[in-house]
Formats: structure tokens, sequence, C-alpha cells
């Protein structure tokens, strides 16, 4: 397919600010060849997604990011081409949503002590249906004028290790992926070795990944610190794993640009022949 291949990117579904549609107008625009849509522990975005794409000759490649949880630290799996109908896969996913709703009242209701912001502000941020979290809340307190971004306020009030933190259910990464797996889908482990969250995982950890069905490392994405990417690729060969690269895409939501970072055609080739659960969708 001609075009780059970005395999990371979110819609107003999850934490993006742009609607499916905008999202793959802006895909287009930026001349890609292919886009995966990954909202957070949500498929409601591709339907819309597909109709945007129909006669633009861009690939939309069904997915999301699932939050799994390692010890203290929030790891994402990203899965590809699973069956969105798949009864446990819908069933963990709605368990995980509804613990990130009820983790934000939490924190806004800690945030509410020190700063005038109320729930509804954040309810105002997010779209209905939408997978609601802390990037809402991050919008909400820029609109109420208290930080200046998104990425001032995850620097500042809703810092992990400042006082409003609150963890959320999700399940084990070996868990999330077996779970994928038993939908027909394909787990790449997204941004592995990203800066001050959590460091690439043990051998060990990646070994039993592997063995329940880990597909590929997200090794390209800007928030991989360089020596990570190294130890990530070197990884990839131990265990022959698929590397993949993305922008992480959230609209304005941050700085990521549409392939920035991108996917080889035979890297998404390996995706699509490990997976069963769905097709790609040609526009």
């Amino acid at each position: 397919m001609p075009g780059a291949i970005d395999l990371h990117t979110h819609s107003s579904v999850s934490d993006g600010t742009e609607t499916p549609t905008e999202l793959i107008a802006a895909a287009v625009e930026a001349g890609l060849g292919a886009v995966a849509l990954t909202d957070h522990d949500s498929t409601a975005g591709w339907s819309e997604a597909f109709a945007a794409a129909e006669g633009t000759g861009l690939t939309v490649i069904p997915g999301m990011e699932l939050s799994t949880n390692y010890g203290p630290a929030s790891v994402h799996m990203l899965a590809y081409l699973f069956d969105p109908t798949d009864g446990g896969i819908i069933a963990e996913t709605a368990h995980i949503r509804d613990g990130r709703l009820h983790r934000a009242e939490r924190i806004v209701e800690k945030i509410g002590k020190d700063y005038d912001l109320h729930w509804d502000d954040v309810l105002a941020q997010s779209a209905d249906g939408g997978t609601l979290g802390r990037p809402h809340i991050a919008d909400a307190l820029v609109a109420k004028g208290f930080v200046a971004s998104r990425e001032e306020a995850f620097e500042s009030i809703l810092n992990w290790r400042g006082p409003y933190y609150e963890k959320y259910y999700a399940p084990s990464p070996l868990d999330g992926v077996r779970m994928i797996v038993a939908a027909g889908g394909a787990p790449v482990l997204a941004h592995p070795a990203t800066r001050g969250r959590y460091r690439v995982m043990s051998d060990q950890i990646i070994g039993e990944l592997v063995d329940a069905g880990l597909v590929g490392l997200e090794i390209h994405h800007r928030d991989n610190t360089e020596d990570g990417k190294e130890r990530l690729y070197e990884l990839a060969r131990e265990f022959d794993l698929v590397v993949t690269g993305s922008s992480d895409y959230h609209g304005t939501g941050k700085p990521n640009r549409l392939g920035e970072n991108t996917t080889s055609p035979e890297s998404l080739a390996r995706i699509i022949d490990a997976a069963t659960g769905t097709r790609p969708f040609v526009g």
C-alpha cells in the first residue's frame, strides 16, 4: 500500500480531540497509507472510522489500546484486528472503563478540595460514550485556567507522584495478552521504555508474554528512551518480535504528529497474518 503506516492513534472516543471522522481526514491529509485507530479500552469509533475512510484509499487497522497494570506501573497493550464481539474482551473493557470512571471521580473529588474543579467540568470535556480518564481532567484544568496545557497538568496537578493520584483496575499484561489472543487479535506492547514511568520488562516477563502470544514491541515512539530502544531491539531479536513505530496521535491533546514514527509494510503484514478476529478496512 502506498503511504506511511501509523499504528497508534486516538480519537474523541477516548482521549483524542478529533472525532474518528476528523482523525481519518487528518490521516489522509498527512499522506498515510494505513492508520490504526487504537482508542483506550474501546472499539466504539471503528464503524465511524470505516465510513470516513470509504473511497479515500486509506487502510484502517481496527485496534484498541488495552490498559493493564504491572505492579505499580500502568502498562499499555495495543490490540490489533481482534473480534469486537468477543464476550471476554467486551466484559473486561467495560470493567476497565468503569474503573477509570470511578477513579476519575475520586481524583476530581481530591482536586476539588484545593481547586475550583467539579465533576461537571470534566464531563464537559468528554465525548458521549467515550472512555473518560485523566486526560479529560487535564482538559478541564486547562479550561478553568489552572494550567496552560495537558502536558503541564500531567507534570503538576495530575503527576502520578502527587497527592491527587489514584490507581484504577486493569488486568495484568499477561492476562491482557491472553484476552487479546483469545479474541483473535495481535497484541503489541505499547511504548515499553517510556521516560519516567516504567522500565523495559525483564526477559522472563517478556518471554511469558511471548509464550502467551505477544506479537511485537512498539519501539519507534517519541517517549521511549534511547537506551530503552536499544534494549527493546535486543528483545525483539531474541524473541523474533515485530518492531512497530507509531505517533500515538491525540489531535491537539498532545504534540505528537501523525506519521512522525511509522511501521514497515513487512511488520504490518506479520501483524495481519497473526490475527484472525477481523480484517483491515481498505477505503
